[in-house]
């Protein structure tokens, strides 16, 4: 019996790559994030293109307007959001746990570097929200010491991942305070 043997998606492996050269080889976060990304996305761009739907016929009267000058280019830009912004957002984040750090790479227009000394760390939460548990997501919380960028947030990582890493980092707290 010959067993099938699986060829990766070529289009899928294009993605992966580009997402390796953004976040510096770094570990991606768990592809489903970007789809809840795109949910996001498009709930906000719901109610933008509501919100010009409701100005267009608010001053409809006061201005002499064509039909669909406000909303037609709202629409189109909330659309360019919810086709272009999941993907581009999703490639721009990684995250790195070496032995006693833990490095979050973020940002899309404005990169952010985080390096996060294990023996800095105060306290460390999971955290879900209801979208979160559809997509089988949690963000993983380091609370550190100090007032400046004292609280780390890694969201997009599935539920077993968060819970090791957090257990992880734990583990090597407790060694420190030993």
């Amino acid at each position: 019996m010959t067993e099938a043997v699986s060829t990766p998606d070529p289009l899928e492996q294009i993605e992966q790559d580009e997402t390796q050269s953004y976040n510096q080889g770094l570990t991606p976060l768990h592809p489903p994030q970007k789809s809840l990304i795109r949910l996001n996305t498009g709930i906000f761009a719901v109610i933008l293109t509501i919100t010009a739907v409701a100005a267009e016929f608010a001053i409809r009267n006061e201005l002499p307007l064509a039909a669909g000058s406000i909303i037609g280019p709202v629409a189109a830009f909330a659309l360019f959001l919810f086709i272009m912004f999941p993907g581009r957002i999703y490639r721009r984040w990684g995250y790195d746990m070496a032995e006693e750090q833990l490095r979050v790479l973020r940002g899309f227009m404005w990169r952010t570097d985080t390096i996060v000394p294990f023996n800095r760390i105060q306290h460390i939460d999971v955290a879900q929200g209801p979208f979160q548990r559809i997509f089988g997501l949690s963000t993983l919380i380091v609370h550190t010491a100090g007032t400046h960028n004292s609280v780390v947030g890694l969201p997009g990582l599935s539920t077993p991942d968060a819970e090791t890493m957090r257990d992880t980092i734990k583990g090597h707290i407790r060694q420190d305070m030993i």
